[in-house]
């Protein structure tokens, strides 16, 4: 039985990790939130599991720096300075960071992956994402998430070739484009839908998240698997063996 920290305790997710952990048979040994120091938490714990905010990431990676635990980020919303903060700590301690954790989803940007690579260029990709009233961030992790995986397929680099929000006089495609699209409203926990639209013919790869419960349940089987790894930036895909 692992004991594990929550990042973010208070919140939606934090709560729904507290049952998860519950439901596996682990151990919870505490939470924090805005405005409390990690530090402590890390120092009694086997791993930690932050699902906070962007502005904690660094203070969350050097509490488990120091205190020598594996941490899942499931923060969405990072930028590169917060990817790089994670690759100083990943050369100390195990580090997972994803934009879903949830394992149906990482199945589908594997699929998503393998179709864009088999069907190349000449199919276009849409990406189109719906959650609830309260998300305040855009596309989604999970959407860029796929559009990483398309992009891997086809060999090239999404912040290159990335349309969003369209609107207006635009002009037709571009070839290569990846696209997304981004819906909110009610209390919508997560869709997602890969479109690969080829000449007169047409692929949809979607998964539908009826429960948050489905993130926290793959956060914490990821978090075990983290404990006991050698220092690293870890993946979904490393605990699948996908």
């Amino acid at each position: 039985m692992a004991q594990f920290g929550i990042i973010g305790s208070k919140g939606r997710m934090g709560q729904a990790l507290a049952s998860a952990i519950e439901e596996a048979g682990h151990g919870l040994a505490g939470g924090v939130d805005q405005g409390e120091k990690p530090g402590p938490l890390a120092a009694s714990c086997d791993a930690l599991i932050d699902f906070s905010s962007p502005d904690a990431l660094e203070a969350n990676l050097a509490a488990a720096r120091v205190a020598g635990v594996p941490i899942l980020i499931g923060t969405t919303g990072l930028d590169d300075s917060h990817h790089a903060a994670i690759d100083s700590a990943a050369q100390a301690i195990p580090v997972l960071q994803t934009g879903n954790t949830s394992l149906g989803v990482n199945v589908l940007a594997y699929l998503v992956e393998k179709a864009a690579a088999k069907l190349g260029p000449d199919w276009d990709i849409e990406i189109v994402e719906m959650h609830h009233r309260h998300k305040v961030d855009a596309p989604s992790g999970t959407a860029l998430l796929l559009g990483e995986a398309a992009a891997k397929g086809r060999g090239i680099d999404l912040a290159d070739n990335t349309v969003s929000g369209r609107d207006g006089m635009t002009g037709q495609r571009e070839s290569g484009a990846i696209g997304f699209a981004a819906l909110r409203g009610g209390t919508v926990a997560g869709d997602h839908s890969v479109i690969l639209a080829g000449n007169e013919e047409r692929i949809t790869l979607s998964h539908s998240a009826e429960n948050r419960m489905i993130f926290a349940r793959g956060a914490v089987k990821a978090a075990a698997w983290l404990i006991g790894r050698k220092p690293g930036r870890y993946t979904m895909n490393d605990m699948l063996d996908l």
